[in-house]
């Protein structure tokens, strides 16, 4: 259940997914997961959060400046099937990237089983911070990632 997701910012040009996915690819690392999203909106959410706080890291003038210079990079969040071979792959690669602990599920694909499973958490009192996944077919199962804000309560979920 407990899986380590990298986390990383790519250039927002043209053919760097690409050489992403062949580096793993040349290395026989497979990627099991992956969402990208315009790293923009995740610097504007920094942002918010920061702005409810009293703790500012930065004055207005340089939260602007910084959403502006967050277009043009992606924010890619990945599982592979081999995540030490693949840190190690993108330490020597100079890849600037983050790790963190995440749960990962396979449910069936049938309506209702993303309900039971964001249920659990429900009652357990437990945030989903964010999510993704994607189905293959009707037949195959889908693979679910979850950040909640509690890892450690969030695992004791799926060993009841």
């Amino acid at each position: 259940m407990i899986r380590t997701e990298i986390s990383l910012f790519l250039k927002n040009v043209h053919g760097e997914l690409a050489k992403l996915s062949s580096l793993l690819s040349d290395e026989g690392i497979n990627i099991d997961a992956l969402t990208i999203q315009d790293a923009s909106n995740y610097v504007q959410e920094l942002i918010k959060a920061r702005g409810k706080s009293i703790n500012r890291w930065a004055s207005l003038a340089n939260y602007k400046s910084i959403n502006m210079d967050s277009r043009e990079f992606a924010l890619i969040r990945l599982l592979t099937d081999n995540s030490e071979k693949t840190i190690d792959l993108l330490s020597k690669s100079e890849y600037i990237f983050a790790t963190m602990p995440v749960i990962a599920v396979e449910l069936g694909n049938r309506p209702g089983s993303l309900a039971e499973i964001t249920e659990k958490f429900g009652k357990a009192n437990i945030n989903i911070n964010y999510v993704y996944g994607s189905v293959s077919s009707s037949d195959a199962k889908c693979l679910f990632v979850f950040s909640p804000d509690d890892i450690d309560q969030a695992s004791k979920i799926f060993d009841a």
